[in-house]
C-alpha cells in the first residue's frame, strides 16, 4: 500500500460577509513584532512575544456566537526553563462563558507526520472555513474564505497547534530540528505545549478533548497516555478522524495481507460512487459493503494465506469475486496476484475514460498523465485542496489574525526520517491507547472514517481498536461514524454538516 500520511490534506478576495457578522480583526494587545523602520525586516515572532488577540462573531446553528482569537507562539521548554522550540498556535475561546471548569476545550492537530493544523483549523472547526465547491472539488481561483456555521465552537473552545517545523513553529536557535522528529519527540512536545497553555490560561479543571486526523490519531492515542502519565491530565474524549493506530493495517509488506483485506470494503463503495459493481450490488450499498466485509474475512484471506498452493479452481473463484467486488477486469486482478493496493485500484477503475481517482478522496477523479504508467502520477483529490487551503491561511494569519510573519507558513513540512520507534515491526500504539482507556474509564472515543478514503479506510482502525487489549466493560466508550466522501470528508458540504451534529452531540457533558 505504501500508504503516505502526510495530510493533504492563500493573496485572497476577500467576499462581503452578513452584517451581522459583526468582524473588528481589532488587535486588543501590541502586535508580535516590535516596531521597526521601513528599511528594516521584521523581526521573526517567536514565544517571547505577547500574542495577538482579534474579536469577532460567527453565526452558528441559527445563533450569534462571539469570540476571541488568540495568536501567537508558547515555547517548548527544557528542564532548565530555557526554550527548545517556539509553537504557533490559534485559539478561539467563546465570550461570555464565565465558568471555565463546563466548558469544553479541544486540542486539535492534523498529522503527516509533517502537517499543519490548517486542515481541521479551516476545513471542518474553526469558525472561518476555506471556500470550497459543495462536493470537496476545486474551485476556480482565485480562492477565499467564508465563516463556517459548522464550527464546534458554540460548543467547545478551540486550540489549533502546528507542531514543530510545521506552520510557523520553528526550532530555537542553535537547536536542530530533527531532534522533534520522532514519536516519542513529538508526544514531549506537542504534550509540553497542552501542559503550558492550560496552565497558563487556567483551563486544569475544564473538560478536554484532543481532535486529530490522520497521523494525528497515531498522535492523540499516545499523547493521550503521555498526558495522563507524565503531567495527570485525565482527557474527557478523543476525536479519531481518518487515522490510523497500527500501520500494519494499512502498509502491506513482505508476509503482511492485511492491508488488501481492510481495504477491499472501501474499493466497493468507491465503485458503487461511479456505478461499476453489477446490478444486484449497485442498487443496495449495504447488501454490497455486507459482502465485501464477508468475503475479506473469509474466502479471500484464506485464498491469500495459501499463497501459491491455492488450487486453480479455487484462485479463478476468487479473482472473480474480486472483481465483482472491485469494478476491476479480472485480468487486472491476475496481473497483481490477487493483492489491489490503492495505487493500482485508483488507477485502473476508470482507465478506460482516462482518469485517475484520489487517494484521500476518491470521488474526486484527475485526468491521467501517463496511461501506460502503472500507478497514479498525482493525487487529484490532494490537488483539489492544497492550493485553495494555502491560500487561505496566508491570508488569513496575516489580514484577519493579525500575525506578521515573513517566514511562509509550512503546509506540509519535511520531516523525515521521521524515527517511530519500531524495531522490525509496524508502529503500533493501540495498547497505548487501551492502557488511558483502562485507567480512564470516562474517556470517551468518537472514530470518524469517510468510505471513499484510500488512505486510512474505516475497516483498518475498527480492525485496529478490537484487537487491542481493552476491559470489555470500556467498549461501549467507543463510537463509529462513516460519512461519504474521504479522508477530508469535511470539505463535502452534506458530511460538514453531519459531522458538525455529531460533534457536538459527542462534546455535550
Amino acid at each position: 500500500m505504501k500508504a503516505t500520511l502526510w495530510l493533504l490534506l492563500t493573496s485572497l478576495a476577500m467576499n462581503a460577509h452578513p452584517a451581522e457578522m459583526t468582524r473588528t480583526n481589532a488587535p486588543t494587545e501590541e502586535t508580535n513584532a516590535p516596531a521597526a523602520k521601513k528599511s528594516e525586516v521584521p523581526a521573526i515572532p517567536d514565544a517571547t512575544h505577547k500574542p495577538v488577540f482579534t474579536t469577532n462573531t460567527v453565526t452558528i446553528a441559527g445563533k450569534r456566537v462571539p469570540y476571541v482569537a488568540e495568536t501567537g507562539m508558547l515555547p517548548i521548554l527544557k528542564p532548565d526553563g530555557t526554550s527548545r522550540a517556539s509553537v504557533f498556535y490559534v485559539a478561539y475561546t467563546r465570550v461570555g462563558e464565565t465558568d471555565t471548569a463546563k466548558r469544553p476545550v479541544t486540542f486539535c492537530f492534523n498529522g503527516g507526520p509533517g502537517s499543519s493544523s490548517v486542515w481541521l483549523h479551516l476545513g471542518a472547526l474553526g469558525p472561518r472555513r476555506v471556500k470550497m465547491n459543495e462536493n470537496g472539488t476545486l474551485p476556480k481561483p482565485p480562492f477565499g474564505l467564508e465563516d463556517n456555521q459548522y464550527s464546534i465552537l458554540d460548543g467547545s473552545d478551540l486550540v489549533f497547534i502546528d507542531p514543530v517545523a510545521t506552520g510557523f513553529s520553528r526550532a530555537a536557535k542553535d537547536e536542530k530540528p530533527d531532534q522533534f522528529f520522532s514519536q516519542s519527540a513529538d508526544l514531549d512536545s506537542v504534550g509540553e505545549f497542552i501542559r503550558l497553555w492550560t496552565t497558563r490560561h487556567e483551563r486544569w479543571l475544564s473538560p478536554k478533548y484532543l481532535c486529530g486526523e490522520s497521523y494525528g490519531v497515531f498522535r492523540a492515542a499516545g499523547l493521550a497516555e503521555r498526558l495522563r502519565s507524565r503531567y495527570g491530565m485525565y482527557l474527557n474524549g478523543l476525536i479519531l478522524v481518518s487515522g490510523v493506530l497500527d500501520f500494519a493495517t494499512i502498509d502491506d509488506g513482505s508476509g503482511n495481507d492485511l492491508p488488501f483485506e481492510l481495504f477491499l470494503p472501501n474499493y466497493t463503495a468507491t465503485a458503487f460512487y461511479f456505478k461499476k459493481l453489477p446490478p444486484d450490488l449497485q442498487d443496495n450499498l449495504p447488501k454490497a459493503l455486507a459482502e465485501a466485509r464477508k468475503f475479506a474475512k473469509g474466502e479471500y484471506p484464506s485464498a491469500l494465506q495459501q499463497g501459491a498452493a491455492l488450487p486453480a479452481a479455487e484462485r479463478e473463484k476468487i479473482v472473480a469475486e474480486l472483481a465483482r467486488l472491485t469494478g476491476l477486469k479480472p485480468q487486472v486482478i491476475e496481473d497483481n496476484n490477487l493483492r489491489i493496493d490503492s495505487g493500482v485500484f485508483r488507477k485502473q477503475l476508470l482507465h478506460d475514460q482516462g482518469l485517475i481517482l484520489g487517494a484521500y478522496d476518491a470521488r474526486i477523479t484527475g485526468r491521467d498523465d501517463d496511461p501506460a504508467s502503472p500507478y497514479p502520477d498525482f493525487d487529484p483529490s490532494y490537488a483539489a485542496t492544497y492550493g485553495p487551503f494555502a491560500a487561505a491561511m496566508n491570508a488569513y494569519a496575516r489580514q484577519e489574525l493579525k500575525f506578521e510573519d515573513d517566514l511562509p507558513y509550512e503546509i506540509i513540512a519535511g520531516v523525515q526520517p521521521w524515527n517511530y520507534g519500531a524495531h522490525n515491526d509496524y508502529p503500533n500504539v493501540s495498547d497505548q491507547l487501551a492502557s488511558v482507556m483502562n485507567q480512564n474509564p470516562y474517556m470517551r472515543v468518537l472514530v470518524l472514517n469517510g468510505m471513499r478514503d484510500l488512505v486510512c479506510p474505516p475497516d483498518t482502525i475498527r480492525y485496529a481498536l478490537d484487537h487491542m487489549q481493552l476491559d470489555p466493560a470500556y467498549r461501549t466508550n467507543i463510537s463509529y461514524v462513516t460519512f461519504e466522501a474521504g479522508h477530508m470528508m469535511y470539505v463535502n458540504l452534506p458530511d460538514l454538516k453531519k459531522m458538525h451534529t455529531v460533534l457536538e452531540k459527542f462534546l455535550e457533558p
